[in-house]
């Protein structure tokens, strides 16, 4: 688990293909690694990796065909910037929210503009992800911890703080930039106690506003 508080901003050194799959090595700047094992888990980009190997300043994992079909680590290169985050302990202070570092999709970055000091990004998320996002909601981008300021449809506005703007890749974002997309984890467990002992059928429909009209969640008026 992951809090979406990015802690470095680390650089791919180097993809080596191994048999489909790839080793990934980070050079991890300014995160510290005394306190990471081998076995640990660290967020690149939002996605949940194993340490490898480990050595001064940088670490290796391993990248799943499926993980590099399914997010945008498939797309890194040699000198690309990643954010990392260590996976948190007990004693770690929960700024953002709870972060599974299991990506549900990915999006794209429509538009940016200037908003003061900060910035204003419209992201379109998949379809099958649009439920989950809620206006003040949360979601993760990248690994990293953001706050939903408004909703249309697919698509999703979000006010980029210029602190956030320095301390993850946020600020090399432009339209057309692909992202790291996680849904925040009670929409989706409400979704399937929701579904009751329907969710024990092996197609089960999901949750949609007949479902909610016919179990009370809808008023008629």
């Amino acid at each position: 688990m992951f809090t979406g508080i990015i802690q470095a901003i680390g650089q791919v050194r180097r993809l080596d293909p191994r048999g489909g799959d790839v080793r990934l090595g980070v050079a991890t700047g300014k995160l510290e690694l005394d306190g990471v094992r081998l076995g640990d888990s660290i967020a690149v980009n939002g996605v949940c990796l194993t340490a490898v190997a480990l050595g001064a300043g940088e670490f290796a994992a391993d990248v799943s065909r499926e993980t590099l079909s399914l997010t945008t680590l498939g797309g890194l290169k040699p000198g690309s910037r990643v954010n990392l985050e260590t996976a948190l302990t007990l004693a770690t202070p929960l700024g953002g929210h709870l972060v599974s570092g299991h990506v549900d999709g990915v999006g794209e970055v429509l538009d940016r503009h200037d908003d003061g000091r900060s910035w204003r990004l419209r992201v379109r998320a998949p379809a099958a992800l649009a439920k989950y996002i809620a206006q003040k909601g949360s979601i993760c981008v990248d690994g990293t911890s953001l706050t939903v300021n408004a909703v249309a449809g697919c698509d999703f506005e979000l006010n980029i703080v210029p602190h956030t703007l320095v301390e993850t890749i946020i600020g090399g974002y432009g339209p057309g930039t692909r992202v790291n997309l996680e849904v925040d984890l009670i929409a989706r467990y409400l979704e399937r106690l929701l579904l009751g002992e329907r969710a024990a059928e092996p197609r089960a429909a999901g949750i949609d506003e007949a479902f909610l009209a016919r179990h009370g969640f809808l008023g008629k008026g």
